[in-house]
């Protein structure tokens, strides 16, 4: 039964994360890397925030300045990652329905939620996963 499917068989379990120790240049690697939007922050394992691109996008003065790529550059060398990051994220654990997701999706101001189970980051399902899984059921 459709209502019934659980985060964790739509989520992405292979979850890249950052730490909070590592700069902003790496952050900005991994998304390039891996045509992702959203990474969880850790640390010692423990999930602390959520960094997202948007975040990233919000330091850039873009087409306000000439030298925008030094401008950036000089941005990303004058902050860290928990002075960006959402913190203390909402998260969801893998055995939640995607009707729960959907829910949380459609009253807040994100697009993805870490999946922690144990304390532990097992996953990401975003707002792109639930649409997926919505027009498979369209589908049938």
């Amino acid at each position: 039964m459709p209502s019934k499917k659980l985060v964790n068989d739509i989520m992405t379990s292979h979850v890249i994360t950052i730490n909070e120790s590592d700069d902003l240049h790496e952050a900005t690697q991994i998304f390039r890397r891996n045509h992702i939007r959203h990474i969880p922050v850790v640390k010692d394992g423990h999930i602390t925030g959520i960094l997202s691109r948007t975040d990233l996008n919000r330091l850039s003065f873009g087409a306000l300045m000439e030298e925008e790529s030094e401008a950036d550059e000089s941005i990303l060398n004058m902050l860290t990652i928990p002075q960006i990051m959402s913190r203390k994220p909402v998260t969801i654990n893998p055995k939640a329905t995607v009707k729960k997701v959907a829910e949380i999706f459609a009253t807040e101001d994100f697009h993805a939620l870490p999946v922690v189970e144990n304390d532990v980051v097992v996953g990401i399902v975003t707002t792109t996963d639930v649409i997926k899984y919505l027009l498979e059921i369209l589908d049938k």
